[in-house]
């Protein structure tokens, strides 16, 4: 049966499948999996069953369903003794003697068989639930008003906030809104732990009025392994909060009576201190931490606090990476670190005795760099059990799937398979990693997305010039690696005859400190540059045609592409999605200590380093025709940016379209919506690069 080519509607049918959670002892894993609806424009999250010595499961076929299909569920985590799960749920309207309903709540499955059990009824839900080590005892975070820090008291004031006919946001903070919420009202995370044998709740820090991580408050917290004491991650400056900084702090647990103040063990840090985890055996605290706080893409090292002696090491000042997660194996010995990596994501191994050994005059020995285990894929970090790491992979021409390998990074097993089926029927087209040479004489990489075969012009005995789409990453401190992705998905782009080249420019990540920093301050430049030596580059090649090439991107992309649209006609076409186009507007943005920086200078300082790279003040260039997307809950990018550029091309009677979605955010996350946005965007670019002469071509 011949193989169809790629639809929108076929990305939105494919199972999201996460990352597998293994049992203590590695002998199963649970792995969350989310199917979409597209007429009830929403997903339902399903826990699966899998022994982790099966290969490819599919659900009835080596995955047993732990929870009920049409009720989302999230969160596994194992009691010690694996033989119960907890996890997360909305009880749902209806439900029979619960308060909240519509929260998600704490729920305790045992694996021998049953119905679930809910475990709490809170006013605001409850997130991150982990399990004590003696099996006893589930901490979890809930949010509390710190003004009625009580579970009953912020129940009642939430119904005082949403009949108040007043709904104003009133702040003195330098930090008041974030992502697509305003903060004023906004409760704050507290620690809980729920006694099993009694089912008691008890806050662990009530009088916190501490944030953690305003974007994912999850995986901030550990506990220790005599369960004595938490770590934990929040927020350490106090309001208004003039720079904001998170801190690591310790939180001891006595055996009776209320627990003390929470203390924090980095202030020595200039900047922000993360995520920290136990190692097996309790001696020591690994937690990640900057040096700058107004550069979030400042490297992101690995620090190490013995709690015997309270000295603090360095770990990784040697190597020139910065993960995004660490984690131990059994015994302590090494330390798991996940990180970018040459525009793929990597798993490395450290010698954690080495690497925290100092000599008695408090230097180290001999740095102790990471070695890397593996690469080329996109893998969440992973999770060690039973002498094997779990990871989802990932890759450009793959959705996610579990599977693990062995400690050392060898023997990949895919445990699932549960996009196969509609995979099975799809042409892709391949893909390739090309070297090429960028801004100031520098190797730059990008990935190249072809169009499946029977998606080419019939043309007898000539090779096709086929039109490029540019997919520009945003941060601009990020990357588009060889990883699969559900919002801007390459493949999409390629199906119906596109070359998609994804071009990993001056400022991304994974390719050493010195390159993510090299365009503070200058935004349009190298990168600007690197997008054009690319196109060059795929003309010389004669892969593309130079009279039907388009530049799309989003975030920092949408305002390289709204730079490039200010310096150049080559392109036939332009796609903005949410981009920044006008640096002094962009000061509304949720988060400012860090825009000095970017930009190049603060314009109380003077605005003319700022407007050098602004494409605002560049506007007589644009002549592309631009398609404007953007989501009018951003508050990263306040949607006006869209507006502004918008306007501005239509008074200068210039080709543009605007779609503004009201219900979405920074990212269009609705099925519906993603399929509107997929329309609008492709209908955009077979308007001017379909076929014939669209745009000037030839080079810049």
């Amino acid at each position: 049966m011949p193989k169809r080519t790629f639809t929108v509607e076929d990305l939105w049918a494919l199972p999201r499948v996460a990352a597998p959670v293994p049992s203590p002892d590695g002998e199963q894993m649970i792995v969350p999996v989310t199917t979409y609806s597209m007429e009830a424009n929403k997903g339902t999250t399903c826990l699966y069953l899998i022994d982790s010595a099966t290969k490819g499961a599919e659900p009835g076929d080596g995955a047993i369903a732990l929870t009920a299909a049409e009720v989302s569920s999230s969160n596994p985590v194992w009691s010690p003794d694996g033989r119960h799960a907890a996890f997360l749920r909305r009880p749902g309207a209806g439900s029979k003697g619960v308060k909240y309903p519509e929260q998600t709540q704490l729920y305790l499955l045992s694996l021998s068989g049953g119905e679930p059990e809910r475990l709490t009824d809170l006013p605001l839900g409850v997130e991150d639930p982990r399990w004590f080590p003696d099996g006893k005892r589930i901490a979890f975070l809930s949010p509390i008003h710190p003004s009625a820090p009580t579970p009953e008291g912020t129940g009642d004031l939430e119904k005082t906030y949403s009949s108040d006919p007043v709904q104003a946001w009133v702040t003195e903070d330098r930090v008041y809104r974030f992502w697509d919420r305003w903060l004023p009202r906004e409760a704050v995370h507290h620690l809980f732990v729920l006694d099993l044998s009694s089912r008691r709740v008890t806050d662990l820090t009530p009088r916190s009025s501490r944030r953690f991580d305003l974007m994912d408050a999850g995986g901030q917290y550990a506990i220790a392994p005599d369960g004595r004491e938490i770590a934990f991650s929040a927020d350490r400056s106090l309001p208004p909060n003039d720079p904001l900084l998170s801190g690591v702090f310790l939180l001891k647990l006595p055996r009776s009576g209320p627990a003390a103040a929470p203390v924090c063990v980095s202030k020595h840090l200039p900047a922000h201190a993360f995520a920290p985890i136990y190692s097996p055996d309790g001696a020591w605290i690994v937690y990640g931490f900057q040096r700058r706080y107004d550069f979030y893409a400042d490297r992101v090292l690995v620090g190490a606090y013995e709690r015997r002696t309270r000295r603090h090491v360095v770990l990784t000042e040697a190597w020139d990476a910065s993960p995004h997660a660490w984690s131990f194996d059994a015994k302590g010995r090494t330390l798991y670190l996940h990180a970018e990596h040459r525009g793929s994501n990597a798993i490395f191994a450290l010698d954690f005795p080495q690497a925290s050994r100092l000599s008695q005059a408090g230097r180290r020995t001999k740095p102790a760099l990471p070695e890397r285990l593996v690469s080329g894929a996109g893998y969440s970090p992973p999770r060690f059990a039973g002498g094997r790491l779990f990871v989802s992979r990932s890759t450009l021409s793959e959705p996610a799937e579990a599977g693990s390998f062995d400690a050392n990074g060898k023997r990949w097993v895919a445990h699932t398979s549960f996009t196969s089926p509609i995979m099975s029927q799809i042409a892709l087209g391949r893909t390739e990693e090309i070297q090429f040479t960028g801004a100031n004489g520098r190797k730059v990489q990008m990935y190249v997305v072809h169009p499946p075969a029977q998606a080419l012009p019939k043309l007898q005995g000539k090779k096709p010039r086929l039109p490029l789409v540019h997919l520009i990453h945003g941060g601009p401190h990020g990357a588009f690696p060889n990883e699969w992705h559900w919002r801007w998905n390459a493949q999409l782009f390629a199906a119906p005859g596109r070359i998609a080249a994804l071009v990993n420019f001056h400022g991304s990540t994974g390719f050493g400190q010195k390159f993510c920093e090299s365009i503070l301050g200058s935004w349009g430049d190298q990168p600007y540059k690197d997008i054009m030596a690319a196109t060059d580059h795929l003309i010389d090649r004669g892969l593309v045609d130079p009279r039907r090439l388009a530049a799309t991107g989003g975030s920092y992309g949408g305002y390289l592409a709204a730079w490039i649209a200010s310096q150049t006609d080559r392109f036939a076409c332009i796609v903005n999605h949410a981009g920044c186009c006008d640096f002094q507007s962009q000061y509304a943005t949720d988060i400012t200590q860090d825009f000095g920086p970017e930009a190049g200078g603060e314009l109380f300082d003077g605005i003319e380093q700022v407007d050098r790279y602004n494409p605002m003040r560049h506007a007589k260039g644009f002549r592309s025709p631009m398609l404007v997307l953007h989501g009018e809950r951003d508050y990263r990018v306040p949607y006006v940016q869209g507006i502004e550029i918008y306007n501005v091309y239509k008074a200068m009677d210039l080709p543009a379209r605007l779609v503004i979605y009201p219900d979405e955010n920074h990212w269009i996350l609705k099925p519906q919506n993603s399929r509107h946005w997929y329309g609008e965007v492709f209908a955009w670019l077979d308007r001017y690069t379909g076929t014939g002469r669209r745009g000037r071509g030839g080079r810049s």
